[in-house]
């Protein structure tokens, strides 16, 4: 029996074909021109095959999402702390170590083989691109990083999801440990624009290569002054952007890199990983549209560190 390929629809807002449906879709100009281009596109039920058929706005543009390629990506039986599920998306407390999804030269253990052990992803995005295979991702965590992770479980959620992200509908709150030669201790406000490293690709900087706005709120819980004249700092960043490794780099550019991030920073002996968690994520429902408040426990790990390191746990660590 063939199965039918998902089916997007939208309701268009004026302009370009691939521009608005990238911002309704949430996905990527490069992908909306391949569907375009593919013929999977429809606007007021006549294949538009050029991306920049220009919309008045209120036509209807549908997407026959096409079926992906076999991605051989075996599902794993792996735990995982689950903070909500229902059949339109999974958030998990991600651990330290893991990886989001496989790439080439990562093909097991990551969130994507634990999810596909327990549940069913949206095979729209079920594909092997440059990025990897990565079926219902709708942001990503950096492996050393723990905490609040969302994956869609439909082609509608994950739109949506996605959508919320790229439109700025979310709220984002990580909790860290800044080392170095923290000064503040009020919020700090750091709008500075992040682009890739022109020497060291493997890295983000602020300005580098094809730069793009991002800021970050850092607000200080707690601080104290270490054994070598070090004054180290609890804090909670929020960023209102989303730009690769954006918290680690605007922790550097003010001095005070994360503790135990050796690309940014440097290793340590107390803290084996960087010390970065997402320990909030609000974010609104893609059915519902209720705002979902996410929240993973700062981990054992980030707190032993702060601890060893001389300083005081505040009492409303956990709220927000």
């Amino acid at each position: 029996m063939t199965v039918p390929s998902p089916t997007l629809s939208f309701s268009a807002t004026p302009g370009r074909l691939d521009a608005v449906l990238s911002a309704l879709s949430g996905q990527s100009r490069s992908q909306v021109a391949g569907w375009i281009a593919g013929g999977f596109v429809l606007v007021d039920g006549v294949p538009a095959l050029k991306a920049s058929v220009k919309l008045r706005g209120g036509e209807t543009v549908s997407v026959a999402v096409p079926r992906p390629p076999d991605s051989h990506v075996a599902p794993e039986d792996v735990p995982l702390d689950i903070l909500f599920e229902d059949e339109h998306l999974i958030a998990v407390n991600k651990p330290p170590g893991m990886v989001t999804h496989p790439a080439p030269g990562v093909t097991t253990g990551t969130l994507v083989n634990a999810l596909l052990g327990r549940t069913t992803l949206p095979e729209q995005e079920g594909f092997d691109g440059p990025d990897g295979f990565r079926p219902g991702i709708v942001h990503r965590l950096d492996k050393d990083t723990s905490g609040v992770i969302v994956v869609a479980k439909t082609v509608q959620a994950h739109a949506k999801l996605a959508a919320a992200f790229k439109n700025r509908d979310t709220r984002k709150t990580y909790l860290a440990i800044a080392a170095g030669t923290w000064k503040a201790d009020a919020p700090v406000q750091v709008d500075a624009p992040i682009g890739r490293h022109p020497i060291q690709r493997q890295r983000m900087t602020v300005g580098g290569a094809q730069f793009r706005d991002a800021q970050t709120l850092v607000t200080p819980l707690a601080a104290h002054r270490d054994g070598h004249g070090r004054t180290l700092a609890l804090v909670r960043a929020q960023p209102r952007t989303g730009r690769t490794h954006q918290i680690r780099v605007h922790l550097l550019h003010l001095g005070s890199p994360l503790l135990g991030d050796p690309v940014y920073g440097r290793l340590s002996e107390i803290m084996p990983r960087h010390a970065l968690h997402a320990q909030f994520l609000d974010i609104p429902h893609p059915v519902t549209r209720d705002m979902l408040h996410l929240h993973a426990p700062a981990p054992d790990d980030l707190l032993q560190a702060w601890v060893a390191l001389g300083g005081s746990v505040p009492g409303n660590l956990e709220e927000l």
